[in-house]
């Protein structure tokens, strides 16, 4: 196929989705905004369920003593 039919149909279905009005369906639309919805408040309540891995050892190692360690303005 030339390059000029292959340009031809373009500009054709081009023009068709342009001007085009499709019809919309509304309460589907609905529908899957409503599921979208759904699973993400879903998504978040498993992710805030979740503990941190790396919480224990932020709780061993924040209740280390730092006075045992000097400080850099000692000199």
């Amino acid at each position: 196929m030339g390059r000029g039919r292959q340009k031809a149909k373009h500009t054709k279905v081009a023009r068709q989705l342009k001007y085009s009005t499709p019809t919309t369906d509304l309460s589907e639309l609905e529908r899957e905004l409503a599921a979208k919805n759904a699973l993400a408040v879903e998504k978040e309540a498993e992710q805030a369920a979740e503990s941190d891995p790396w919480e224990e050892y932020a709780e061993k190692y924040n209740a280390i003593d730092d006075s045992n360690y000097p400080e850099d303005n000692e000199s």
